[in-house]
């Protein structure tokens, strides 16, 4: 970012409106669907004032039926708009999961190239918001597993604009999930011109040389936070930020681990299944000779997840991720 370049200070969900308002202005094949995401704004605000902005042509709204709204969008997609559509949240996404592996990700596949699929389906995961069932889930994994999506879970304001750019812009159809625990926790300086922040590009938050901490999304806060407080008992913990998980940047994920030796993963998914395998997977496969230490994996359980009263214990928490790495470094 040059200094003399406009910023703004944003919050992440701030920073969503931000970067749909600037490709609805530049490319009038940008457009906007879901429940709720006109007039009203959608139900975190993502969407407020652009209604107003371009009108019903643009920002549609949709009635109450998750298939309906991602098969429409595919249809827009294939046709040569740049649909993004709005699930209100991730786990109401289940109803299009058909639509999206069985036809969004397979279009430019089955056509053999005839058809892209410039699609971004939009969608609020994880919890600690307090919220009841079907709202909290961070399945990540699903869509990371099916070949032909691209996955993206972005942790600060500057990174979700430049993303969500950078998805809009993909030919092929994008997962963008949005860590709604942090949509309003903190702000951050964002360009007002459009920027990218490319795909499949990973960040390193922290230098460190004893320990790596692979995470993403709304996770990052408390792996930092972490990081920061075993900083003071000794130990140097550098902190990756994904920031898009398929496809995974294996590159800066080996590196690290090959300069420190030692390697924690941490996510609010599931344990099971979770993204923190598949990272350890890629070291043993690439780095099996630099490693000194068992690689841990801080995450959820493999349970349903729970409703409010329970929702702190389920999260990995600062306290948690410390013992985590802790455990490695102690190995």
């Amino acid at each position: 970012m040059s200094q003399s370049q406009q910023t703004q200070n944003l919050t992440l969900v701030q920073a969503v409106r931000d970067g749909l308002y600037t490709e609805m202005k530049a490319d009038d094949s940008v457009v906007v669907m879901g429940e709720d995401v006109g007039k009203n704004g959608g139900v975190f605000r993502a969407t407020e004032g652009l209604w107003d902005e371009f009108g019903d042509d643009r920002v549609i709204d949709t009635p109450l039926a998750e298939s309906g709204i991602a098969g429409t969008a595919i249809g827009m997609a294939a046709m040569g708009m740049r649909p993004v559509a709005e699930m209100q949240f991730s786990g109401f996404m289940y109803p299009a999961f058909d639509q999206i592996v069985s036809h969004a990700a397979r279009l430019r596949t089955r056509s053999r190239g005839r058809f892209t699929c410039p699609l971004v389906v939009r969608a609020p995961y994880g919890g600690g918001i307090r919220a009841p069932e079907h709202h909290s889930e961070s399945k990540e994994a699903f869509y990371v597993h099916e070949a032909g999506l691209k996955v993206v879970m972005p942790s600060t304001p500057y990174d979700t604009k430049g993303l969500l750019i950078s998805a809009i812009r993909d030919p092929d159809p994008v997962i963008f999930l949005e860590p709604k625990l942090i949509y309003r926790a903190f702000r951050g300086d964002v360009p007002e011109d459009d920027y990218e922040v490319p795909l499949g590009e990973a960040a390193v938050r922290r230098e460190g040389t004893d320990i790596s901490v692979y995470t993403y999304g709304a996770m990052t806060r408390p792996t930092l936070e972490a990081a920061e407080n075993l900083d003071e008992e000794g130990v140097s913990v550098e902190v990756v930020d994904l920031r898009t998980v398929s496809p995974m940047d294996e590159e800066t994920i080996v590196e690290s681990f090959k300069k420190t030796g030692r390697g924690a993963v941490v996510h609010e998914a599931p344990k099971t299944g979770g993204l923190g395998a598949e990272i350890t997977a890629t070291i043993q496969e690439e780095a099996l000779l630099h490693q000194e230490a068992p690689i841990t994996r801080i995450a959820g359980y493999d349970v349903p997840y729970p409703l409010y009263a329970l929702e702190d214990y389920y999260l990995p928490s600062v306290a948690r991720v410390e013992e985590g790495i802790r455990d490695a470094v102690e190995f």
